[in-house]
């Protein structure tokens, strides 16, 4: 096993600052807290921003499906939370030019200009999170929490295919 993969020493003596659980639910509780009120206008709040994140990027617009699995939702939340954000302009659907029942979805100049607006305010409030934290650890942090979550992404994809 690597260095990086070692199992926790058993011998090792139990404290909640060294357990990862307890790690992992304060921060998850502490960043919820931050961040919803940075979110609280978009339609959908944290699940629209993850919406519009995925969105932002440069490629090619994924199909509703695709999207839903991506930001771990169930595709009729999706549909409805698509609905809120198409009434608000800041996302669009259009027929897949591959498969015409399917619908791309793309996010709007508005939709890009209101995402720009909230992780300035998100950027604050995480920043307060962080503030322990220097710029090289607070960037290891974001790579590991990064690899981690698509581990968790994973796990959770083959759990919901294992299901079917």
């Amino acid at each position: 096993m690597s260095e990086n993969k070692k199992p926790r020493n058993e011998s090792e003596p139990l404290a909640l600052d060294t357990d990862l659980g307890w790690a992992i639910r304060m921060v998850s509780t502490a960043f919820r807290r931050v961040a919803t009120d940075s979110v609280a206008d978009l339609p959908g709040g944290a699940r629209g921003y993850l919406v519009l994140v995925a969105l932002a990027g440069d490629r090619e617009p994924p199909s509703q499906l695709t999207l839903a699995k991506e930001v771990s939702l169930d595709r009729t939340v999706m549909t409805y939370l698509l609905d809120d954000l198409e009434a608000h302009n800041l996302v669009t659907r259009k027929p897949d030019p591959r498969d015409r029942r399917a619908r791309q979805v793309l996010i709007t100049d508005t939709g890009r200009a209101r995402l720009t607006q909230v992780r300035e305010s998100l950027g604050a409030a995480e920043a307060r999170l962080l503030t322990d934290l220097d710029p090289t650890d607070t960037e290891q942090l974001r790579t590991l929490l990064a690899r981690v979550a698509q581990t968790a992404q994973r796990e959770v994809v083959a759990a919901n295919e294992t299901e079917c």
